[in-house]
């Protein structure tokens, strides 16, 4: 009789003990799921285009096409950011699978040195997965001297791929836009230059 209530007991404290494993494994699962989510979905975004995600691409494509489409720039700052930034043109137009360079120039007019970032995403948002940057300002994060001016350039190209999309077959603009977020500035020691006129003791 006795022996039961202890078994019973054992049971419990097993069970228990079972339970409280899973719960710390799914928490622990969440955590990581939750660290690799913005990784992940960068991925997706590049790979399948969406949201309007662009391409990155290495090199030019193998072959230029007679079809010409014009090419939009949109540029913007995020509220709170005291800069300008404007496209050195509002359109162009390329033939499909021809290599572009579009330069912007930004200008900080605050009275210290600001840290910012470019977000970007082209329209209509099914054309990201054809649009492919070969070298872009957007990776980089920009940090501007109080009254600093600086030109920016992206490179890209239409991806001839896109020719043998039915749905793109009336497409003839496409409009890529820029934003300029913020950046926390970091802290940066700045070393003192030795005093050379302090006499040695």
């Amino acid at each position: 009789m006795t022996n039961q209530p202890m078994r019973r007991s054992g049971k419990k404290l097993r069970r228990d003990m079972v339970i409280a494993a899973c719960c710390g494994v799914f928490a622990a699962s969440m955590v990581g799921a939750a660290y690799a989510a913005v990784p992940l979905y960068n991925w997706f975004c590049r790979t399948t285009g969406f949201a309007g995600t662009t391409q990155v691409s290495q090199q030019a494509p193998g072959q230029v096409l007679g079809r010409t489409i014009a090419v939009r720039f949109d540029s913007n700052v995020a509220p709170g950011l005291p800069w300008k930034f404007e496209p050195e043109q509002n359109e162009i137009k390329l033939r499909i699978g021809e290599v572009a360079t579009v330069r912007y120039k930004v200008v900080n007019e605050a009275a210290r040195t600001i840290s910012a970032q470019a977000s970007y995403n082209v329209t209509p948002p099914q054309v990201g997965a054809y649009f492919d940057k070969i070298n872009c300002f957007c990776f980089t994060e920009q940090r501007l001297k109080a009254g600093e001016t600086r030109e920016l350039a992206v490179v890209f190209y239409v991806d001839p791929e896109i020719a043998k999309d039915r749905d793109q077959d009336d497409l003839n603009s496409i409009t890529l836009s820029y934003t300029f977020y913020r950046q926390r500035d970091s802290a940066q020691p700045v070393a003192e230059a030795p005093d050379t006129n302090k006499s040695k003791l």
